[in-house]
């Protein structure tokens, strides 16, 4: 398990083969708060997804690395705990970065999500 509060694009980046990007979008209304936004878009990003062929992989000693970034309007809110543990599988790593939107006039912040699962072959 790995959490990050880095900010840049490429810092903390996981290794191995990427096999599949997920994105999604998630807002707290009545809020403000970047975390429940943030693990509202990791939750939209993967509630479709089944990855079968990952568990061949884990049988076979390889990992799964999960690496999400979230765009909030105040990264350092979020908090990365929190958030790792919308994620069911995998040594995860989360990034926040400044993204997102905190509506204008409103109570509102909205979250985008970028989840990148990538396997590391047993070798």
């Amino acid at each position: 398990m790995r959490a990050s509060r880095g900010g840049g694009a490429g810092e903390d980046d996981v290794g191995g083969k990427p096999m599949v990007f997920e994105f999604g979008m998630g807002v707290d209304v009545h809020g403000e708060d970047s975390t429940t936004a943030a693990c509202r878009a990791v939750f939209d990003a993967i509630r479709h997804s089944s990855l079968p062929f990952l568990a061949d992989v884990r049988a076979r000693g390889g990992r799964m690395l999960v690496d999400v970034t979230v765009g909030v309007p105040d990264p350092r809110s979020v908090d990365v705990e929190r958030v790792r543990r919308e994620l069911p599988h995998g040594e995860v790593t989360v990034r926040p970065v400044a993204g997102g939107l905190r509506v204008p006039g409103s109570d509102t912040v909205i979250a985008c999500a970028a989840i990148t699962v990538s396997v590391e072959d047993a070798g």
